[in-house]
């Protein structure tokens, strides 16, 4: 009865849950941009031997700019690494110290090979703006744990935006409470702009405050009733006093070791503005927000700060790799240590991968490729160092266990206790899912 009356009074939890949960929260980071699988963690050393050599063999080759060159080996080194014996190569250091956590999928397709309609089918199902986001259809489903802050926060890259802005972490059609608060994350920048604090008001005084308030706030609503933006920010300005108390306390990292500091390197000047990202998403995890995206990557169209190899791939990936590698391993080192991994899932995505052939025959980058490309998970309810799917010898197409978008989303939605098929909202004469009509649980990874 207790619980019941929270979530009434709270407003957010739609729908409960359909079986017993086997994780409470997710951070998902992005690599927006395209990562090459085949130069991370998806080795294929049959490309050594065809360096230089056409593609034959897979009929039609849909490339995204032009005609498609030859194969290339990837510029670095593979190793085996744990128990697993997973392939990493040299690129990813602090990661690959991590394999055994993770669960790999290594046969992803998505339907777009352009940035945008691929950033947003990763993020919410779709390839068209409009649709909520895979952190508003979690806020929609389950609610906050936190009423002191978002139930959905996004920590974008502190170099800029992936393609499609803020409509990847849009709520769409859901009611507005659900969309992604975005955290400020550039340097010397609040984290959220304009919240101030009241000064001179201790945290007790401004609590009391904020519960007169939200009783004057229900009373107004209830006698204006049927107005979703209405409702949505009057909740969004009593959100926004309650930080004023939460936020402060949640970006002060005084009370992190040195040792932590370090590890996610808050040390090291250019690897700093990450991997306070990194952290930050462990403290709020930590306090019951649902659901962290973190954004590794973003500028829109600028090779330097994303993930997006046209030119050369062994620079673009050398540049960007650094900037994922120690704080995400951290992260997960973290999690672990803390007992947060055993009920947090932590799933890292780009939008697709990058092909095998390099772009034009004298080229050193690689083109879009949606056909088949890596993601990995780590956390409860997963069997940790295993690999679903198999892709061909070269990386160019699922050879084994194909999977979609759809698939990961049912997967994550499963773990965290709900049915896809059944987390729904009418609009526009149509009961709408994160899934649409597809998507499958993927049971083989799930322990």
């Amino acid at each position: 009865m207790a619980l019941a009356a929270m979530l009434q009074a709270d407003g957010s939890a739609q729908n409960a849950a359909h079986h017993k949960p086997r994780i409470k929260r997710c951070i998902h980071i992005f690599s927006p941009g395209g990562v090459s699988q085949v130069d991370t963690f998806d080795h294929k050393p049959l490309l050594q031997k065809l360096d230089g050599k056409p593609l034959l063999g897979k009929g039609k080759i849909d490339t995204f700019f032009g005609k498609s060159g030859v194969l290339r080996k990837s510029p670095f080194a593979f190793r085996r690494h744990g128990e697993s014996g997973a392939w990493v190569s040299e690129l990813l250091p602090h990661l690959a110290k991590r394999v055994d956590d993770l669960t790999f999928f290594h046969t992803v397709s998505t339907k777009s090979s352009s940035h945008t309609p691929a950033c947003f089918q990763m993020n919410t199902g779709y390839t068209l703006n409009g649709y909520p986001s895979l952190g508003a259809w979690l806020s929609y489903g389950l609610g906050s744990e936190n009423a002191e802050l978002p139930t959905f926060v996004v920590l974008p890259d502190p170099r800029g935006l992936p393609n499609g802005g803020t409509n990847n972490w849009s709520q769409g059609f859901l009611p507005a409470r659900h969309q992604g608060t975005a955290f400020s994350t550039a340097a010397n920048k609040q984290p959220i702009p304009h919240l101030g604090t009241p000064s001179g008001i201790n945290a007790g005084k401004r609590r009391a405050e904020l519960r007169f308030l939200a009783g004057l706030n229900r009373q107004f609503v209830k006698d204006n009733p049927g107005n979703d933006e209405l409702s949505a920010r009057i909740a969004s300005y009593e959100l926004a006093a309650r930080m004023q108390v939460s936020i402060p306390e949640v970006i002060d990292f005084r009370d992190e070791t040195r040792e932590t500091q370090q590890m996610y390197g808050l040390d090291d000047k250019q690897l700093a503005p990450s991997g306070k990202n990194y952290l930050l998403a462990r403290r709020l995890i930590e306090r019951g927000v649902r659901f962290v995206q973190i954004l590794n990557g973003g500028a829109l169209g600028s090779p330097r700060i994303n993930w997006d190899a046209h030119e050369d791939v062994k620079r673009n990936h050398t540049n960007q790799g650094r900037m994922l590698d120690q704080p995400c391993a951290a992260l997960l080192t973290d999690l672990k240590r803390r007992g947060l991994l055993d009920d947090t899932l932590v799933f890292w995505s780009s939008e697709f991968g990058r092909t095998p052939f390099t772009q034009g025959v004298a080229g050193k980058g690689r083109d879009h490729h949606p056909l088949c490309f890596t993601t990995w998970m780590a956390g409860g309810g997963l069997k940790p160092g295993i690999a679903y799917g198999r892709s061909d010898d070269v990386g160019y197409m699922p050879a084994e266990n194909p999977t979609t978008v759809y698939d990961l989303h049912a997967t994550i939605l499963h773990l965290m206790g709900i049915d896809h098929t059944r987390l729904s909202f009418y609009h526009n004469g149509i009961q709408r899912r994160l899934t649409d009509v597809h998507g499958h649980v993927i049971r083989d990874v799930i322990a």
